[in-house]
């Protein structure tokens, strides 16, 4: 007997997954922050585009293509995993992998360290709640199908 979940809660794992994420990398990116806190009004502004480029280049497209997938699956209950489709996955562990090796082997300074996962870990973060939304839109009767990408 296999675990299926509705299409509804798959938008809240999601959301869950992503938030999950955001806020790992955001400690670890404050952790990095304390150690050198000298110009952080620049460093601030640094992340800031950071977020902005993963989240409009990289996160808007992953988060706009699983509703229109999920809304068309056939079965009403699925598996609690198929929020990503195999590309969404492949694309998430090579992100984490390449995030714990950088960090490892010490290949980018710490400075460079905490802009990134400070600007990315908001990203994360506000892409796990547009997942909610979207899961509480769903739940509501609300939700609008996604853009046909």
């Amino acid at each position: 007997m296999s675990f299926r979940v509705s299409k509804r809660t798959l938008f809240f794992i999601a959301g869950a997954v992503w938030l999950v994420a955001g806020l790992n990398i955001l400690r670890i990116g404050i952790v990095t922050w304390q150690s050198d806190s000298h110009d952080w009004l620049f460093k601030a502004g640094e992340a800031t585009i950071v977020f902005l480029l993963f989240f409009i280049f990289v996160f808007l497209k992953l988060f706009n293509k699983p509703p229109t997938r999920i809304s068309r699956k056939p079965k009403e209950k699925t598996c609690p995993f198929s929020f990503f489709d195999k590309k969404g996955w492949i694309i998430m562990i090579f992100m984490v992998k390449l995030g714990i090796t950088i960090r490892k082997f010490h290949w980018l300074p710490n400075s460079f360290i905490y802009v990134l996962y400070t600007g990315l870990s908001s990203a994360l973060i506000i892409t796990g709640f547009l997942f909610l939304r979207r899961g509480w839109k769903e739940q509501s009767g609300r939700a609008e199908p996604g853009p046909n990408k």
